[in-house]
């Protein structure tokens, strides 16, 4: 194949044991890459029920047809496993050298299984693989085995690492390479972790096979150019993703104190505005010249990278206006390798119980020391930082008193920072994500405030759907970053040319979302099969705190969502996926999506609607 190198390697970190296996060409055809490999290998073989911390899970690195290619943004992979956090499908990518350099190795997947008897780390050079001691790295931030692993390895190697959060399990830990590339929210670092794998280590040779490599170098420098001359370009490269932290404030989306408000006082002084007066230079991940990393000097004067996400969730939504203290949180939570969306969304909840006497740790909105504090017991499961390591579904549970309804995730996994009192149709984006509530597969938000903004029209639910297939199934399987088309408008055609003169085969776009669909409805499939009887489309439901509870400042003030409409729409979703009432894909459109496997499977766990 051209493309794809038609190979996985299959580890098993308990006998210590490492194998190429080829694959069939139809996995490529029907699922892409990235994402799509990941959902349908987990599918094929871990089997329902299984300890997302047991050896018995599969911790997967997949890259996609485009991953490592000279074009646009192409250097990202996606990590995957059964998550412990949710216990459903879980996922991330990472922009890094490890997808150029897992490709060059001649593999588009690896398959770890297994735990090992002592800490290693996985080397992968070429066709070689060695299990190399980790007893010296283990317990190191991931700053530091990185930095230790490259003067062994050289910079060239592609590097991704656990820090203490990973080793001790934290359920939102993530792997982290290049001292921020950041992947894997719903505790896959957790997974690594239980694996006794610290690290693991990329070195390839060989390029990754093109069907015509000249037309694709002169196409991925034309696209390169494209990028830079594109309008919003100049003003990217200056912020990033902290313009919207204006944007939210705004327009009363942005997460504040645990989402209870949507605007902040102190906006102004953690914007993009204000980093870029403290900005010392970019980062960005191979093949990239959008650089989004903001590098700033942070409290501790080191360099931390900031982007929308965490300084929303790491500043507003704890009460800390001071960006270069934020900054200091993010890197902490980097070299810990925390989830910095979960952590804002779990430090949030303790300080907002611990002001409802819910536990007996005095903690207040934005108190730098004593949250920096707190961070590192999360990481290292001392104290409060126990409980509050297993995210903020399991929390709530334990200290109960209706914290569940104060709770901010779906399905597990906490909401990132796009606040939706007035905001149904991104709502219905978190409520029914592949992974629980993020905002990549969907940025309906933007979109939404610029058209009908308090509506629960049939009109989102059909953006809610294009978005999913395009960003969620495509974009994350090809596997390439979607900042170039979502973010500057490069056009999608884009896509299916680099296809084209990569694979040698036409794919059209409609082809393309149709692979989406197919992937999307496998994650449903992996989710429903984990939960069978315990499933209803309540899953799908966001946090009472929207429903229940009212903005009291900014424009919106009073503002709140009707579930009884929410309900509604959840359901004209259904109907529109082929769903049934309970969110269960049909029999029919399991067929119709070439997934009869899935449907005869599926239906022994629950009955399936025709």
């Amino acid at each position: 194949m051209f493309g794809w190198t038609g190979v996985f390697l299959q580890v098993n970190l308990a006998k210590y044991k490492a194998v190429a296996e080829s694959y069939d060409a139809g996995l490529a055809l029907n699922f892409l890459g990235g994402r799509g490999f990941a959902a349908k290998i987990l599918w094929d073989r871990i089997k329902p029920g299984t300890d997302p911390l047991s050896p018995e899970n599969k911790l997967i690195f997949a890259a996609g047809p485009l991953t490592g290619i000279g074009l646009p943004n192409s250097g990202k992979f996606v990590v995957a496993a059964k998550s412990p956090l949710t216990g459903g499908y879980g996922d991330g990518n990472i922009g890094s050298n490890v997808a150029v350099q897992m490709r060059r190795a001649g593999y588009d997947a690896v398959i770890i299984e297994g735990k090992a008897e002592k800490p290693v780390i996985l080397y992968v050079k070429a066709k070689t693989v060695e299990f190399v001691d980790a007893k010296e790295f283990w317990g190191l931030s991931t700053f530091e085995t990185e930095a230790q692993l490259k003067r062994v390895y050289g910079h060239s190697a592609g590097i991704v690492s656990i820090g203490p959060a990973g080793e001790n399990l934290v359920k939102f830990a993530t792997l982290i390479s290049q001292e921020g590339r950041s992947g894997g929210r719903p505790g896959i670092g957790a997974v690594m972790g239980s694996k006794n794998l610290k690290a693991v280590v990329f070195e390839g040779f060989d390029n990754v096979p093109i069907s015509q490599p000249k037309e694709m170098k002169e196409l991925g420098a034309t696209a390169y150019r494209e990028v830079l001359t594109m309008p919003l370009y100049a003003f990217w490269k200056r912020q990033g993703t902290m313009s919207t932290i204006e944007w939210s404030q705004e327009n009363s989306v942005l997460p504040t104190l645990n989402f209870r408000e949507a605007v902040f006082d102190k906006a102004d002084k953690i914007s993009g505005f204000a980093m870029e007066k403290i900005k010392v230079s970019n980062r960005g991940c191979p093949q990239c010249n959008m650089t989004c990393g903001n590098v700033v000097k942070d409290s501790d004067r080191r360099e931390a990278e900031l982007d929308y996400e965490n300084v929303a969730m790491l500043g507003s939504n704890i009460g800390l206006g001071n960006l270069r203290q934020v900054a200091a949180l993010n890197r902490s939570a980097d070299e810990l390798g925390l989830d910095t969306i979960s952590l804002g969304n779990v430090v949030g909840f303790a300080i907002e119980a611990s002001q409802k006497h819910l536990i007996a740790e005095k903690l207040e909105w934005g108190k730098y020391a004593e949250i920096k504090q707190l961070i590192k017991d999360i990481a290292y499961r001392r104290g409060i930082g126990a409980l509050l390591a297993d995210g903020v579904q399991a929390t709530a549970a334990k200290i109960g008193n209706r914290a569940n309804e104060w709770a901010m995730h779906v399905k597990g996994l906490e909401i990132s920072a796009y606040n939706c009192y007035a905001a149904p149709g991104m709502a219905l984006a978190y409520g029914t994500s592949a992974i629980g509530a993020h905002h990549k597969d969907a940025w309906l938000i933007s979109w939404e405030i610029h058209t009908n903004r308090g509506s629960y029209d049939e009109e989102k639910i059909d953006k809610i759907i294009e978005m999913q297939h395009t960003r969620g199934g495509v974009f994350e399987s090809l596997t390439v970053c979607r900042f170039p088309s979502i973010s500057l408008g490069l056009e999608l055609q884009w896509y299916t040319r680099f296809l084209r003169v990569a694979t040698g085969m036409d794919f059209t776009w409609k082809t393309l979302t149709e692979i989406g669909e197919r992937i999307w409805n496998l994650i449903r499939a992996f989710w429903v099969r984990e939960y069978s009887s315990m499933w209803t489309h309540e899953m799908d439901v966001p946090p009472a705190r929207w429903f229940k509870e009212s903005l009291t400042e900014g424009p919106l003030k009073g503002a709140k969502l009707d579930l009884e409409k929410y309900n509604a729409m959840l359901q004209r979703y259904y109907q529109k996926r082929g769903w049934d009432e309970r969110g269960i894909p049909k029999k029919s459109t399991l067929k119709w999506l070439r997934l009869e496997d899935v449907a005869k499977q599926l239906n022994r766990y629950v009955k399936l609607v025709e």
